[in-house]
């Protein structure tokens, strides 16, 4: 019975911490992209039309749609330099409310009195040793031109603006490491892209049905265009984590019916130690399946008190997780002090079919033993 309960209280743990975990990262990724993100299937940018960009904003399910220009840049800072991506958004971005949570220093501002401001990454800040107080010093982003051959004037071979920092902003350490906002005309002009845009990203309303919006938005769209959701924009992660989940729950399974095995054989003794008692029932009218179902059931009851023990203990592990925070990640740095765990009761019917279906295996065996003990009683 400790066995089983050490082992089913495992299983619903790590199980519940890998759940927390996908939440953890979800927020994280939520903080940053949009609920419906539309992109090109082939090249990097479309042409817009504006009869269709305003059809995709009158969809009722539809709140905001901010217009991107993305797309890589060097960024130079004094004497330091980088390649980042720069992403420019449309004036509405802001009232997205993705990043209102994330801003670390300055303000969350793109413009102001016809002067533009970036929004940069934590990491691209501390690579540029950028100051958000050095009001004389702009950040100078170059992008590489459509050139002719010949042309041997370097002056003419990048479009080159300058930017004040005007926030930073810190979500997740790839995108504090690579990502610059910048008002959308501003990346225009950067990148040559007059009327072209490399994605649209929109904000649905509150309670909105996401599948239908997206096959909404689809069917406006037509062919030559993928509409992502959430999930979908990092389907390969949140695939790998199904994956890493499933193969845990494989792992400990494999724990699981190692630790049946002192089932099998506490039941195998007992069937060879109890054959006069075996022999006492059946002169009672004991056949062969009621003896079956004896042994099959004390391994049930053995495994049942083992599982509704390890279960409950797995739960009060994880909501005392939850509460207080027990076991650390062990790195200050991280955006949380401890593990996140999440319970799905799926996780505890799942581990209670899995112990179910082993115990009835591990038992069975010795069952047959006892019941075949009633012919060797015979013949003796």
């Amino acid at each position: 019975m400790i066995g089983v309960a050490i082992g089913t209280a495992t299983l619903v743990v790590v199980l519940s911490v890998f759940n927390g975990l996908e939440d953890l990262i979800r927020g994280l990724y939520n903080t940053f992209d949009p609920e419906i993100k539309v992109l090109p299937l082939s090249g990097k940018s479309f042409e817009l039309d504006r009869d269709v960009f305003t059809q995709i904003e009158e969809l009722p399910a539809v709140g905001i749609v901010t217009e991107v220009i993305e797309d890589n840049a060097l960024a130079r800072y004094n004497e330091s330099q980088m390649v980042v991506k720069v992403k420019g958004v449309s004036g509405n971005f802001i009232e997205q409310n993705r990043l209102n949570g994330s801003i670390v220093s300055g303000e969350l501002v793109l413009k102001k009195e016809d002067i533009n401001y970036a929004i940069i990454g934590r990491g691209v800040q501390y690579a540029l040793s950028l100051s958000l107080r050095n009001e004389f010093n702009s950040l100078q982003l170059y992008s590489p031109r459509n050139i002719n051959p010949g042309n041997l004037n370097p002056r003419r071979l990048f479009n080159q603006k300058n930017i004040l920092p005007g926030g930073i902003f810190a979500v997740e350490k790839y995108y504090d490491e690579n990502y610059i906002f910048v008002p959308l005309d501003f990346a225009q002009g950067l990148f040559n892209m007059e009327g072209k845009r490399s994605s649209l990203e929109i904000k649905l309303v509150e309670s909105a049905d996401v599948t239908a919006a997206q096959n909404a938005i689809t069917n406006i769209l037509g062919d030559g265009y993928s509409v992502q959701n959430s999930d979908q924009q990092h389907s390969d992660l949140f695939k790998l984590l199904s994956i890493e989940k499933f193969f845990v729950f494989l792992t400990f399974s494999f724990i699981l019916a190692i630790a049946s095995f002192n089932i099998f054989f506490s039941l195998s003794m007992l069937a060879i130690d109890k054959r006069s008692d075996i022999a006492v029932l059946n002169a009672m009218g004991a056949d062969q399946t009621v003896i079956k179902k004896i042994f099959i059931a004390e391994g049930v009851i053995i495994a049942a008190i083992g599982a509704v023990i390890g279960l409950f203990l797995g739960l009060i592990i994880c909501w005392l997780q939850q509460a207080f925070g027990l076991v650390s990640m062990g790195m200050s740095t991280s955006i949380l002090d401890a593990y996140p765990v999440r319970i799905q009761w799926t996780d505890f019917l799942y581990t209670g079919l899995l112990i179910f279906l082993i115990t009835f295996f591990a038992s069975y065996r010795p069952a047959v033993i006892a019941s075949k003990s009633l012919n060797i009683s015979h013949l003796q």
